[in-house]
């Protein structure tokens, strides 16, 4: 799944991204609508993660999906 058909199905898989970053808020989720570049800077922010990092745990995440 690439991150334009994340964006198609946002509102099904929020879960699953609240499951692996759980301490993002369904809020926030809902803000971003799947939007990855918005994603990774939550990730960074929250985790306290370096960008590439971040970028490298959220492309893992939709790889998987």
């Amino acid at each position: 799944m690439n991150s334009d058909q994340i964006q198609g199905v946002w509102k099904q898989i929020k879960g699953k991204a609240q499951e692996k970053w759980g301490d993002l808020t369904g809020d926030e989720l809902d803000k971003i609508e799947g939007r990855r570049e918005q994603l990774v800077g939550l990730v960074q922010s929250r985790y306290g993660r370096a960008k590439e990092e971040a970028e490298r745990e959220v492309d893992s995440w939709i790889d998987s999906l």
